[in-house]
């Protein structure tokens, strides 16, 4: 989509228009600093979702829409964890980010901070694998999605 006021707005106000709901949303700029890339998560039926890119394709502001679950694609997305950090909790929270290959990012008296990447059903299973009493804060980026291989988004 073009790198310009408002694209965003106009892109939301679709989906919000038409009742469709927006599951993650991820955009940032691109190497060419006259484009952003933007990466939507939605659910639909594959009426719904034809409908959706058909509706994007329509908006001055966009210059591609692709559906990346169409081919081989990687997703990735990036999770910020505040976790109890005091007394027991302190080796099982370390134990925990080292089994999901996640970093420690910022340590207290009393807590982590937890940093990890990977797609969403890893980040649900870390979240999933921790007491929920340990869990004090949570930050998801979104999912971000490039193309396999030499599956390359060209304007």
């Amino acid at each position: 989509m073009e790198n310009e006021a408002g694209a965003l707005s106009r892109v939301a106000g679709l989906f919000s228009a038409r009742g469709y709901n927006i599951e993650s949303l991820n955009v940032a700029p691109t190497e060419d600093e006259t484009l952003s890339r933007m990466t939507i998560v939605t659910r639909g039926s594959d009426e719904v979702i034809e409908q959706i890119i058909k509706q994007l394709n329509k908006l001055v502001d966009v210059v591609k829409v692709v559906d990346l679950s169409e081919g081989r694609h990687i997703e990735r997305e990036m999770m910020l964890v505040k976790v109890k950090a005091e007394g027991s909790w302190r080796e099982e929270m370390k134990r925990m980010a080292d089994i999901f290959r996640g970093r420690i990012i910022d340590v207290s008296d009393s807590t982590y901070t937890i940093e990890l990447t990977g797609n969403v059903s890893k980040l649900d299973a870390f979240l999933e694998a921790i007491d929920p009493s340990a869990i004090l804060e949570t930050v998801r980026t979104g999912a971000s999605g490039i193309g396999r291989d030499d599956r390359i988004l060209r304007v």
